[in-house]
């Protein structure tokens, strides 16, 4: 009798995705022959191209930017004929749809095995007797409203408060006197910038938090795994709730639940422009704040790190994943005890084809440290703390403050996503490699 089903399943996964590896070298060898890897430098060049041609494209303008895009445009299309025309389109096809299941499978079988990553604990507890919540009724274009949040919560028995859309309110303010007033929960449905500084002050308190759903893209709602379709179903935690302790980022002592971002990015959402016309304000202000003609000029410690002159950095909140396009965006934990820290530096079109290489790329910098420090040549500069366009002095001081936050949260969460761990070949050809021993004590 085999030990079980969990511990077979991603044996056969491993064992496809290395199968499929091998189908996708051996299919191009088999047809393609010499040809192979000529076919595979050429592809590799017209990637380069196509990444030096966005750079020029977002540095330069006029008559020079129209010809840069033209030639990211051209190049994978001369690529793509050259393949057609010597009847090899077909292999490359196959080839690669091998190596996307070969990666696919390979995947399925790490998040299977006994080494995938164990969720965060969480604590069941009674309901609160006295939840406060905060609600903006403009976010998200309107889901207060549209989905009766504050009508569901009341019949709850929350004490809901809706902000006067037409002035400005301190919400950090109205839930200190919420607190005080003997409130055993703080709860806030708006946008990331609005739940950061209330989620300071349940920190401040130790009053557990609650995320609803309610803002336009909701990455903190994504990253604990809640609706964002539905942002009522937030709502369960009043009743049936669980506790889980996470992080909180700090930036100059002003908290951050996502993360806060400088250079080229933080000075354009810093225009008065860019609210009317995104894409006409990044192309006109892009070209000098990349060339550093504009701007303040960056440098980044983090501990034993610097990083000088680069032209974007993200701090965060823990990490987020950057090793799987499928989980780009997402934090695979809020409790690593750890910022994130993404570092660009870009200076020519030959690095920004470098960048093809992922983590591997010499302008890209991926961090994981305890504390950040960013200075600059100016006094101020610009920031942007989720999704909030801030001016702050400098240095600017980022830290982690481990399981500071008590959240509370619906015991079933539709958004849970499954593990995805880093892709980590050895392991798969290990496990692909690996007999499924029977019991002791069992013949099968």
């Amino acid at each position: 009798m085999f030990r079980g089903r969990s511990a077979f399943a991603p044996r056969w996964a491993a064992r496809v995705a290395v199968t499929a590896g091998i189908g996708a070298i051996v299919v191009l060898l088999l047809f393609a022959g010499l040809d192979s890897l000529p076919l595979l430098l050429v592809g590799a060049a017209g990637l380069a191209v196509t990444a030096a041609g966005v750079w020029w494209a977002l540095v330069h303008t006029g008559l020079v930017r129209v010809l840069a895009v033209l030639l990211a445009i051209a190049a994978p299309i001369a690529i793509v004929v050259l393949y057609v025309a010597s009847g090899l389109l077909w292999v490359v096809l196959v080839s690669l749809a091998l190596w996307v299941l070969a990666v696919f499978c390979g995947r399925v079988a790490l998040a299977g095995a006994e080494t995938a990553p164990a969720r965060a604990p969480r604590r069941t507890l009674a309901p609160p007797r006295h939840p406060y919540l905060i609600m903006h009724p403009r976010s998200g274009g309107g889901k207060v409203g549209r989905f009766r949040l504050r009508e569901k919560a009341e019949a709850l028995g929350a004490e809901v408060c809706v902000l006067d859309a037409t002035r400005r309110q301190d919400v950090a303010a109205l839930a200190r006197r919420a607190a005080d007033a003997g409130a055993d929960l703080l709860g806030v449905a708006g946008g990331d910038g609005t739940q950061a500084l209330v989620a300071a002050v349940a920190a401040e308190r130790d009053l557990p938090f609650m995320v609803i759903s309610a803002g336009t893209r909701n990455h903190f709602a994504l990253d604990l795994g809640l609706d964002r379709d539905d942002p009522s179903t937030c709502l369960d935690a009043l009743t049936d709730g669980v506790e889980l302790r996470i992080d909180l980022g700090t930036i100059n002592d002003r908290v951050f639940v996502n993360n806060a971002s400088f250079g080229a990015y933080a000075a354009v959402v810093q225009s008065p422009a860019y609210r009317d016309d995104k894409a006409r304000t990044t192309l006109q202000m892009l070209p000098d704040l990349l060339t550093h003609h504009h701007g303040p000029r960056l440098t980044v410690h983090a501990e034993s790190r610097t990083i000088e002159q680069p032209q974007a950095v993200l701090v965060s909140n823990n990490p987020y994943r950057t090793d799987d396009p499928a989980g780009l965006g997402r934090r695979e934990r809020l409790d690593s005890g750890v910022l994130g820290v993404l570092g660009v530096k870009v200076d020519s079109a030959a690095e920004a084809a470098g960048m093809l290489r992922g983590r591997r790329a010499p302008g890209l910098a991926q961090l994981a440290v305890h504390e950040v420090v960013v200075d600059a040549d100016a006094g101020t500069v610009p920031v942007g703390v989720d999704g909030e366009a801030l001016t702050l002095s400098t240095p600017v001081r980022c830290r982690i403050h481990p399981r500071a936050l008590r959240v509370r949260i619906p015991r079933d969460r539709p958004g849970v996503p499954r593990d995805r761990p880093a892709m980590d070949w050895r392991q798969v050809r290990w496990l692909a490699l690996t007999t499924v021993r029977r019991a002791p004590g069992h013949d099968g």
